[in-house]
């Protein structure tokens, strides 16, 4: 168990490291994250990375943050943030007709609401992957803008 908990701690030292060295200004690579933060939080799963950087491209941030960011969606965090999404959607829409409670949904239930579920769980996951999103970029380009401050200090003594 000590060593899982070493590697994992290397590990994500490693991830931090490889972050504060991308290339690019700190408004850049903030960009780039929330781009990668909001694309994750949909469930187009396989798609998440190519859209990231597509719209990383468009608002001119970081593409590998960009794709780093849709991390946010992992097989860990999938059914608890695609439920929230989908709650969200509930309550700016209604429940819909013919839902299920969340004990009774079963696959064929699913594919019955068809619509009525898509709509509900993209609405909420572009609700919660803007606030996702501002949140991230927002405490990114502080902490870059940090950083690069921090570096450019040292380095001129």
């Amino acid at each position: 168990m000590h060593r899982l908990l070493h590697t994992t701690r290397d590990r994500i030292k490693r991830a931090i490291q490889w972050m504060w060295a991308q290339e690019g200004s700190p408004g850049q690579r903030a960009r780039g994250l929330a781009a990668g933060v909001f694309c994750g939080s949909f469930p187009f799963f396989g798609l998440q990375i190519v859209l990231s950087v597509g719209l990383a491209t468009l608002i001119r941030g970081n593409h590998l943050l960009a794709a780093a960011g849709t991390l946010v969606s992992n097989p860990i965090t999938y059914v608890p943030l695609y439920w929230f999404n989908y709650q969200v959607g509930c309550r700016l829409l209604g429940p819909g007709e013919g839902s299920s409670a969340l004990e009774t949904l079963t696959r064929e239930t699913l594919w019955a609401q068809g619509w009525e579920f898509t709509q509900r769980i993209l609405l909420g996951s572009s609700v919660v992957g803007m606030l996702l999103a501002i949140g991230s970029a927002l405490m990114a380009y502080r902490l870059f803008q940090q950083r690069d401050a921090g570096t450019a200090i040292s380095g001129q003594s």
